[in-house]
C-alpha cells in the first residue's frame, strides 16, 4: 500500500509513486465528505493506487463521523465493489 498523505486544509489525499504524484480531491459539505476528483498519471496506472486513495478517504470519513458522497466517477465505481463501506454513503 502506498504512503498516503492527507492535507486537510486543501481537502487532498495524495501519494507519490516512482516520482509521480497521484491524488484525490475532496470538499466538505456539512457532515459530508464529497469526493470530487481522483487522478493517477498513466505512468503509474494499473497498480491500484486510485483504490488506495479512495479507501483512505472513506476511512478518514468513518474516523471523523462523516458521510461520503462519491461525486467522482472512479469513487462511485469503487464503492460498488466495496460494500463494506456502503454505510458511509449519504
Amino acid at each position: 500500500m502506498p504512503d498516503i498523505q492527507h492535507d486537510a486544509g486543501h481537502g487532498r489525499f495524495s501519494t507519490t509513486v516512482d516520482g509521480e504524484l497521484a491524488y484525490l480531491d475532496t470538499r466538505l459539505d456539512g457532515d459530508h465528505l464529497v469526493i470530487t476528483h481522483t487522478w493517477v498519471p498513466d505512468a503509474i496506472g494499473g497498480r491500484g493506487i486510485a483504490g488506495h486513495l479512495v479507501k483512505a478517504a472513506f476511512e478518514h470519513a468513518r474516523a471523523q463521523g462523516l458521510k461520503v458522497r462519491p461525486a467522482c466517477s472512479y469513487a462511485a465505481a469503487w464503492i460498488e465493489r466495496h460494500p463494506e463501506f456502503s454505510d458511509l454513503l449519504g
